[in-house]
């Protein structure tokens, strides 16, 4: 789905694996910070192997292309229909940040969730020192709930707070 000018969401497969694994490789240290699977992904099977399990559940995950080029992924995790609940996560290459790729993404899918799948509740979770990734919540109107306390282990068995966002249908459609 195109969702503006130079900006594409294509459902995830599994030809998308070496051009998740080639950003992960040339950004590892940049990457590992906030996300601890990247130590774990070494090789494009590991890749491989992780979007298998992504594309074999309920959750819809996309990669995003920004100029016809992959530069990362936004989806949906933990989605639990009977209460009309999901949550969105992404990340992206840092060379493709601050051109407003995240933003418009996230902004596609929290319409799809709303419109399409009938999702009543939407959560975003965020390391509270990664400020660029904060504030793509904040800047979709996003409630902060709360902090969750040591809510996540990063690399060299660190655990972070992790701050909880959530957006409700009823406030989307105001």
């Amino acid at each position: 789905m195109e969702i503006r000018d130079n900006i594409e969401l294509k459902a995830l497969t599994i030809e998308h694996a070496s051009e998740i694994f080639r950003i992960l490789d040339s950004e590892r240290e940049y990457m590992r910070i906030w996300l601890p699977f990247v130590d774990t992904t070494l090789a494009v099977e590991d890749s491989i192997n992780a979007v298998k399990m992504l594309i074999g559940g309920i959750d819809k995950q996309f990669s995003i292309f920004y100029k016809n080029e992959f530069v990362g992924l936004v989806g949906f995790k933990d989605t639990d229909l009977n209460n009309q609940r999901t949550e969105i996560g992404y990340w992206l290459s840092q060379k493709a940040q601050k051109k407003g790729v995240m933003t418009s993404s996230v902004e596609a899918l929290i319409d799809y969730a709303f419109n399409k799948i009938g999702i009543n509740r939407i959560q975003i979770r965020v390391a509270i020192k990664n400020i660029p990734s904060r504030s793509i919540p904040e800047r979709l109107g996003f409630s902060l709930e709360g902090i969750e306390r040591d809510g996540e282990l990063l690399v060299d068995n660190q655990f972070t707070d992790i701050a909880v966002y959530s957006l409700l249908k009823r406030e989307y459609n105001k």
